[in-house]
């Protein structure tokens, strides 16, 4: 089925193929706020791709932290690589959230006091097995397993990485 603009799509359903044409004929593009809540709403052939995802995760984090494009990787980490600063997450949530029409409660992308020192995830300067544990479960996006192998709590910036918004985000949209 030939789609409009040269495109070419196929659509399962005749709801996909309406809202297709739906969000080409209101002249919306796949950046559009109408095409996300499109996406939200577990629409498969209109989903994003993870690269659609990194891209749009770049451009917040080259627009929130002024950096250079080409240095946000998906290994990058936030505050060690690229700079952030506790006040700069405040900013990227906003950015996230109106840039892909999402909601992100607060703590959820950037879980607060991970490891205090009153938390009981903390000894000798190590997370816990306990603390591993919590991040598991506040951080089903981060990449725990490879912080678990050197659990410094000096580590734990580590975590906040570009591939771990673009999960996050991923998850957020389907």
């Amino acid at each position: 089925m030939s789609g409009f603009g040269g495109h070419v799509a196929f659509y399962i359903t005749i709801e996909q193929g309406i809202v297709a044409c739906l969000v080409r004929l209101a002249g919306f593009g796949d950046d559009s706020s109408f095409a996300h809540k499109v996406r939200q709403k577990g629409d498969d052939l209109i989903m994003a791709s993870d690269e659609e995802i990194f891209e749009k995760v770049q451009e917040t984090l080259v627009d929130a932290l002024g950096v250079d494009d080409d240095e946000v990787e998906s290994s990058a980490t936030l505050i060690g690589d690229l700079g952030a600063e506790s006040i700069d997450f405040l900013d990227i949530v906003f950015r996230l959230e109106k840039n892909f029409d999402i909601k992100i409660p607060r703590g959820e992308l950037f879980p607060e006091n991970l490891a205090s020192a009153d938390s009981g995830f903390v000894a000798d300067g190590k997370v816990t097995e306990g603390g591993i544990a919590q991040l598991r479960e506040k951080m089903p996006h981060a990449d725990v397993d490879s912080f678990a192998a050197d659990p410094q709590v000096n580590k734990i910036p580590d975590l906040f990485t570009v591939d771990m918004i673009c999960k996050f985000v991923k998850s957020r949209l389907n």
